[in-house]
């Protein structure tokens, strides 16, 4: 049996490679894994007496309301957790054989709120992979992981210093980039209108670099109220951008 040390150090990146798995908590969350890869779930810890039923199904180690407390990186402790297998690749500049029509890709995203919620909404949105630069908060940190709500199984991820690399790579296989920009002057209707798109959003207070803009097909700038508002959050941008991608989106 594990030391309860164990769980709570699976919080550290370092951590986390070394035990290929991640924590997941709250029930809801959990039962999501469940219903869509339940092979992933390696164990269930617990505080609670009345689970579902399909928990029953996982390896189930019950502790007290004290010890999950001392495992848990919430002031306020669900009372149930999973230990999950971490996707291969994660941290590589390696593609998948299977790319997917749809990208999303993330650069120096820094809250992991923000990223958590994109992650989700990529998936919720018919995409099939993210890519992060390494600046972008990781994808797996326990704050990124609360914010996808357990949908960060749903959809392949790569966080690479390389991103760039791939960038290149992704266009020479026919994805145009399609990048969000102050000074962007593309209509967002071009969004609805490609077989295969890249969609890069960028840091909160600087947006994207120059040179991901210099490598953009497309620079498109979401129309708003700026006499009222300057600019939106990255994350309401990037869900804004994905839902505008459905072919039926009329504008």
């Amino acid at each position: 049996m594990k030391p309860l040390k164990w769980y709570k150090n699976l919080q550290n990146k370092k951590e986390r490679l070394a035990a290929q798995a991640f924590p997941l908590e709250g029930e809801k969350a959990i039962c999501q894994v469940i219903a869509s890869q339940p092979q992933e779930i390696i164990e269930i810890i617990s505080c609670k007496k009345n689970l579902p039923l399909n928990f029953q199904n996982f390896p189930l180690r019950e502790i007290t309301e004290e010890q999950f407390a001392s495992i848990s990186p919430h002031k306020t402790p669900s009372g149930v957790m999973a230990v999950i297998k971490l996707p291969a690749y994660i941290y590589t500049a390696s593609l998948p054989e299977t790319l997917g029509e749809k990208i999303l890709l993330l650069e120096d995203i820094q809250d992991p709120g923000n990223v958590g919620t994109l992650i989700r909404t990529a998936v919720a949105f018919n995409f099939s992979g993210v890519i992060l630069s390494e600046k972008c908060a990781d994808p797996f940190s326990s704050k990124t992981i609360q914010s996808c709500s357990g949908a960060s199984l749903s959809l392949w991820i790569r966080r690479t210093p390389d991103y760039l690399e791939l960038v290149t790579q992704l266009k020479n296989n026919n994805y145009p980039l399609i990048s969000t920009s102050l000074n962007g002057t593309a209509n967002p209707s071009i969004l609805a209108t490609q077989n295969r798109l890249l969609l890069s959003l960028g840091n909160e207070a600087a947006g994207l670099s120059p040179e991901l803009l210099n490598l953009s097909d497309f620079k498109l700038k979401l129309p708003i109220a700026e006499n009222k508002v300057e600019s939106l959050n990255v994350a309401i941008c990037g869900a804004i951008c994905m839902y505008l991608t459905y072919k039926n989106v009329i504008l």
